[in-house]
């Protein structure tokens, strides 16, 4: 997920660089979305990963 973050963020510079506006405020947003999911996803897998056993 996090990769795919990357990417659009990515894709969002090149395009804001070349001037596609347009194109550069939805990979932004995408990338800002992709992240937070991500972020969530490895706070829940923190705490509830594998625990130790007794």
């Amino acid at each position: 997920m996090l990769h795919y973050a990357i990417v659009f963020l990515v894709i969002a510079l090149i395009a804001a660089a070349l001037g596609f506006s347009g194109i550069a405020g939805t990979a932004a947003g995408i990338a800002k979305i992709l992240f937070v999911v991500f972020l969530v996803l490895f706070v829940v897998s923190m705490i509830f990963g594998r625990r130790p056993s007794l």
